[in-house]
């Protein structure tokens, strides 16, 4: 299967910075409506793409030890599976076939709108890129630069009227077995759009 390069973003015609914060809100319930390829090529140049300068987000000495990976279950477009994102040439990267989401959420304690979701993103560090310059401190750094992307995340999906929550409750080892990577998964943000029926209860 071919890697798959994204449209390039564009953001006319949406809400401004202080509707996104306002409206802001975790969501954990999730319509079974598809995602657009374009919507998810937003959401990952939002979370860490190519800006004018850098990247659309900071990074403690610009070590940027963050990576994106993402299943892919319901994006209209882009066939079931497990991908990376490459940042610079915001595309997807090919992995794996499978869909990966009912282990991950057996991983994450059950957490049913993981498996739900159109599409789960896995935020993972490698800590060595920025513990090797700053020493100890730098795992601080690490999750400071993690909270950049997620909080990205959150308000790109505002913007699109999609919702996300930002999962720290898992087990570690597990998440790294399903997905087989190394480095050191800090969030999964499962994305889709809002079920409002739950909302306005």
């Amino acid at each position: 299967m071919k890697n798959i390069k994204l449209p390039a973003p564009h953001f006319e015609d949406r809400m401004n910075i202080e509707e996104a914060l306002y409206g802001r809100r975790s969501i954990r319930k999730f319509l079974e409506t598809p995602i657009e390829i374009n919507e998810i090529s937003k959401i990952l140049w939002a979370a860490m793409g190519k800006s004018q300068f850098r990247r659309t987000v900071p990074s403690a000495g610009a070590r940027y030890p963050l990576e994106l990976y993402v299943l892919i279950g319901n994006v209209k477009g882009i066939n079931t599976g497990f991908y990376y994102y490459d940042w610079l040439e915001h595309s997807l990267e090919f992995i794996d076939k499978e869909d990966l989401r009912e282990k991950l959420c057996s991983a994450s304690l059950n957490q049913d709108f993981i498996l739900k979701a159109p599409i789960d993103i896995i935020i993972a560090a490698d800590f060595e890129r920025t513990i090797t310059r700053y020493g100890e401190r730098g795992t601080r750094y690490v999750y400071m630069d993690a909270g950049h992307v997620g909080q990205n995340i959150y308000l790109v999906c505002e913007a699109l009227n999609l919702g996300t929550v930002a999962v720290g409750a898992f087990r570690d080892e597990e998440v790294k077995e399903v997905l087989n990577i190394v480095l050191d998964p800090l969030y999964i943000m499962p994305i889709g759009h809002k079920d409002l029926n739950i909302l306005n209860k």
